[in-house]
């Protein structure tokens, strides 16, 4: 997948960082709140960004992937905050505290394509799927009306095929034609669990066309 982004090289104290940002919004996608259960709502287009995005935070070890989600056409289903998605290979050395100071000093940025490679992307999430008990989880958490995902290789390409099943099999469910969003997967195994045993996190994924409805056909008809 070809990704159009915008970068960033924003500079705290004698530390500099590259952000990338979709260099257009994700106007029909959409992030409730995960806590401690989210929901992500997201047309063909969104969905199949998201995919390329984190699997380009999973080989980018030094990049922060910014999806500023909030700027998104409100859904009309679902309760909650509406929050941006920050990605984050665990290498970055990104602090959710400091996310702040980092979002006021983007500036304009810069032109940025890149390409991802699909088939390495699967490979690294059967990786992860295959070792069950030695393998590495995201690390997630909300601060300052963002919602952070950090975690290493393989589990990000494993989170990025979720996105990439529910662009491609999202259009072929029944009740979309008539605007309902349908739930596809979830990130649940890849997310820590929170301490002291409470309820698992999960961010549900669904597939949900934007309205008006008449553009929209499922594939064969």
């Amino acid at each position: 997948m070809e990704l159009r982004l915008r970068q960033f090289r924003p500079r705290i104290g004698p530390h500099e960082h590259r952000v990338v940002q979709p260099g257009q919004p994700l106007r029909h996608t959409s992030l409730r709140d995960p806590a401690p259960y989210g929901t992500l709502l997201g047309d063909h287009d969104g969905l199949s960004r998201l995919a390329g995005l984190l699997s380009f935070a999973a080989y980018s070890r030094h990049t922060i992937v910014h999806v500023p989600l909030r700027e998104s056409v409100p859904p009309d289903e679902g309760c909650g905050e509406l929050v941006d998605l920050v990605v984050a290979h665990q290498e970055a050395g990104l602090r959710p505290s400091k996310w702040p100071e980092l979002r006021r000093s983007l500036g304009r940025g810069t032109p940025l394509t890149v390409r991802t490679d699909e088939a390495r992307t699967e490979r690294h999430a059967r990786a992860w799927e295959e070792r069950p008990y030695a393998r590495g989880q995201l690390r997630h958490t909300t601060h300052a009306r963002t919602y952070f995902l950090i975690g290493d290789r393989d589990v990000l390409a494993t989170a990025a095929t979720h996105f990439a099943y529910a662009a491609g099999w999202g259009p072929r469910e029944k009740g979309v034609v008539k605007g309902r969003s349908a739930f596809m997967t979830s990130l649940s195994s890849e997310l820590l669990p929170y301490p002291h045993g409470s309820r698992c996190p999960e961010v549900a994924i669904c597939f949900k066309p934007y309205a008006p409805y008449a553009h929209f056909k499922r594939p064969g008809h």
